[in-house]
């Protein structure tokens, strides 16, 4: 699905210590607590030994608002204290995009 440029990607990467215990739940709780927060675009993610996961907003003000939404404050804060070595934000204003793949245009 093609978003309205220009629009908002917050790239979040980390490193986990070892113990994730109850890590993949809060993750899918916020995901889905993302995909109802209004601004929301969608999202991409990938784990391995660093992981990464890009959430696109319609605006700052969306992203601002997510920020401070009461459950993503209490994963925020249970990261910090149980699942992450490190992690890094990025928010970056997307004016461009453009994609290939071979199978794009097949059902076209």
């Amino acid at each position: 699905m093609k978003k309205r440029l220009p629009y908002y990607a917050v790239i979040f990467t980390s490193k986990h210590y070892e113990n994730t215990q109850g890590y993949t739940e809060m993750a899918d709780r916020i995901e889905t607590l993302a995909k109802q927060q209004d601004g929301f675009l969608g999202m991409d993610s990938a784990r391995n030994d660093v992981g990464i996961t890009v959430s696109y907003w319609k605006s700052l003000d969306a992203i601002k608002t997510w920020k401070q939404q009461t459950d993503h404050l209490e994963a925020q804060q249970k990261g910090k204290e149980t699942w992450y070595n490190w992690y890094n934000v990025k928010i970056c204003k997307v004016e461009r995009e453009y994609e290939f793949g071979k199978d794009l245009n097949a059902n076209q």
